[in-house]
């Protein structure tokens, strides 16, 4: 119960890693980050340029969709904008899924100590830096608990069973990523904790590999909340993103054994190697829909925006 309490914590630790890496980013550049996403979204490619680069600088695809919900809700953009800027969250999520890869163990406790001194300051841009710095070492403080607790977890029977089960069942491994993902709203944290397994030896690469695709759906979630009361236009936006992430699923569920097969090609730790398919997958579905972003755009208000028969 014990390894549990201290699973669970290691969790709530990441996340609030990640949300004041966000907050800190956020306080350096709120207003320029809004004006891009509302002036570099003229053509599919450029938001997709944009939504990268502006995921990428707030390490969430989640606040990325929700701003730009809430621009669409103001109308401030519209629907179609939003397109090219959903296709570059997914890629530029993946910014974060590398980054914890680092060892960063030897200045973890410094980090933590400069961040928390920064933040006591009263200045905004020290304070947000300190943010930024006390973020960086919880989020790697945390990855080193999945790392140390995935052995002492598996010795427990129901948790061996259970990861013995999405071992063998690539769909079960998938629904696990989509659901965990869904609770705690943080595809990275559930990346990182399918890297604690991973480097521990208790995950198969495969079963890892649907786990993170299935957490590309699961992360939706927070999209589709945001976009409710928002509007037609925002819910559109929302049904695209999650459309988006599930037509890119259905394409690389057939890859999983070719990319479990050459893994070693891209790397030789487990841990880098999921975050190098995850790059892949991300990258891969966003530019499959670029050339095809109006079509898809009309697909969605097609399926979603269909009047009623009088």
């Amino acid at each position: 119960m014990l390894y549990i309490l201290l699973f669970v914590l290691c969790i709530l630790l990441f996340i609030f890693g990640m949300t004041i890496i966000r907050f800190g980013l956020f306080n350096l550049s709120a207003n320029k980050l809004k004006t891009w996403l509302i002036k570099l979204t003229s053509s599919p490619l450029k938001g997709m340029l944009t939504g990268t680069f502006v995921t990428a600088l707030l390490q969430s695809s989640s606040a990325v969709m929700v701003i730009t919900i809430g621009l669409i809700s103001a109308k401030i953009m519209t629907f179609p904008q939003s397109i090219g800027i959903i296709l570059g969250t997914n890629i530029g999520t993946t910014f974060k899924t590398e980054l914890i890869t680092f060892n960063l163990d030897a200045i973890l406790v410094p980090l933590a100590i400069c961040g928390a001194v920064l933040i006591l300051f009263k200045n905004k841009k020290a304070r947000s830096i300190g943010m930024l710095t006390f973020g960086i070492a919880s989020v790697f403080t945390a990855m080193k608990g999945f790392e140390l607790l995935a052995h002492p977890l598996t010795s427990m029977d129901f948790i061996n069973k259970f990861i013995l089960s999405i071992n063998d069942n690539i769909f079960l491994s998938l629904l696990t990523g989509t659901i965990i993902t869904a609770i705690i709203q943080s595809s990275t944290a559930m990346t990182g904790i399918a890297m604690g397994f991973l480097t521990a030896g208790s995950l198969q690469l495969d079963a890892g590999i649907a786990i993170v695709l299935g957490a590309n759906i699961g992360t939706c979630i927070t999209a589709v909340i945001a976009s409710i009361g928002g509007g037609k236009e925002s819910r559109l936006a929302a049904f695209a993103h999650v459309w988006l992430n599930v037509i890119g699923v259905l394409l690389f569920i057939p890859l999983i054994p070719t990319l479990t097969d050459h893994a070693l090609l891209l790397a030789n730790r487990k841990d880098v190697q999921l975050a190098h398919i995850s790059v892949i997958f991300n990258v891969v579905s966003s530019v499959l829909i670029l050339p095809f972003a109006t079509k898809f755009g009309e697909m969605i208000l097609f399926l979603h925006d269909r009047k009623p028969n009088k």
